[in-house]
């Protein structure tokens, strides 16, 4: 990792999560139970991806990154709601995240339904809360957001197709539109709001939009090796459990050597996407090339 890329997550990460911390409702507030389990699955670690890539945008265009901090954990927030429901025996049944036991492993199945529900109610109430930026402004980050993760080439229409896909042979231009969905619409709309709220134009914007879309694939198809290729310890999940339930995944379909050389194309395409911006881009390419290299 670069280092100024490593100097970037070392100064946000704790800033997301100390805004995390101050954004959620504490565990003594009522109902206790629910609140204790949004604390557990958002507090829970991780790599911050989302909030951080959102940021790393918006500073392209603001030095002081800290109005744009609710947003980015809003966008943490709408990600881990999707880890919950993820994890459910409903859907792709595991028993850990970020090496801990899963939300409804800790607290049951209802009370997990009901964590992410109120996580995906918190996301919009944090983002219409905000007060850094102009009304018109954060309706169409919501409505973007919105249909990032909604049913028209939005999370959920990703994971139905997901689901749908389990135990079928699919061709390459199926398995990326599942990818792009389930993965990529929420991975591409936090580098667009970043720019978007940042005062970026609709040229710049566009690159940033392009950008995130090449790099959401390619995360997920990195997601794809590494769940082939690491242990539950690195990966903190459990391993295997795509080839167990039949997922379609780039691996299951080109094999990891290839899928891997086509997250090494599609990286170059993201920074080729952002160059025109300068120096100022330099932050999201390095984003890009540690993502490029997880596992590695």
């Amino acid at each position: 990792m670069r280092t100024e890329t490593r100097s970037f997550f070392d100064t946000v990460r704790p800033a997301i999560d100390s805004a995390l911390d101050r954004l959620l409702p504490a565990e003594d507030v009522p109902p206790t139970d629910l609140h204790r389990a949004l604390r557990y699955s958002v507090l829970a670690g991780g790599k911050r991806l989302r909030p951080a890539l959102c940021v790393a945008a918006y500073s392209i265009y603001r030095e002081d990154y800290r109005p744009i901090l609710p947003i980015a954990c809003a966008l943490e927030m709408a990600h881990t709601y999707s880890l919950i429901h993820d994890d459910l025996p409903a859907m792709d049944d595991d028993d850990f995240r970020r090496g801990m036991p899963s939300c409804h492993k800790k607290f049951g199945e209802a009370m997990a339904i009901l964590a992410g529900d109120a996580l995906l109610t918190l996301t919009f109430e944090t983002i219409a809360a905000c007060t850094q930026f102009e009304a018109s402004r954060l309706t169409a980050a919501i409505f973007r957001l919105a249909r990032a993760l909604g049913t028209r080439d939005g999370m959920i229409s990703g994971q139905v197709l997901d689901l749908a896909a389990e135990g079928l042979k699919l061709t390459t231009l199926e398995l990326e539109s599942i990818h792009r969905s389930k993965t990529g619409a929420l991975l591409s709309t936090s580098v667009w709001l970043g720019g978007w709220l940042g005062g970026a134009d609709s040229a710049e914007l566009d690159a940033l939009l392009r950008f995130g879309q090449k790099i959401g694939l390619a995360f997920q198809i990195v997601d794809d090796v590494l769940d082939e290729t690491e242990s539950r310890e690195m990966l903190g999940k459990t391993a295997g459990k795509d080839r167990e339930r039949g997922k379609a995944t780039y691996p299951a379909l080109l094999g990891v050597d290839q899928s891997r050389r086509y997250v090494r194309d599609l990286t170059e395409q993201a920074r080729e996407s952002v160059r025109p911006l300068g120096r100022r881009a330099e932050l999201l390419i390095g984003i890009s090339e540690f993502l490029e290299t997880r596992g590695n």
